[in-house]
């Protein structure tokens, strides 16, 4: 492939990611599961400034440094729970086979 040329990443054509909320704050991101063990979340402003957890990696981190914030383990539930609802799918198994 030449330097000059970009791959297309065309993973999200398949299954995209949807909006799931926050059972706890409300915050509202895209998520997208992979596999059972793999979740991907896209964050905007609104969901960063409204999560309890990431406020309380941030009090912690370094002054002036971006912290380090793994996960929200409220978040983590609430997707996990739109999965057992059936709005959000686990693309290993949705491509697999039928949904």
């Amino acid at each position: 492939m030449p330097l000059d040329s970009v791959r297309v990443d065309n993973r999200l054509d398949e299954m995209p990611m949807v909006p799931v909320a926050c059972r706890n704050c409300g915050a509202r991101v895209l998520a997208r599961k992979s596999t059972w063990n793999q979740t991907s979340v896209q964050w905007n402003a609104d969901a960063t400034a409204r999560c309890a957890e990431r406020r309380e990696a941030q009090k912690i981190s370094a002054p002036g440094g971006r912290g380090l914030f793994l996960m929200c383990s409220a978040l983590s539930e609430s997707i996990l729970d739109a999965v057992r609802h059936g709005d959000v799918c686990i693309v290993d198994e949705f491509v697999g086979g039928a949904p």
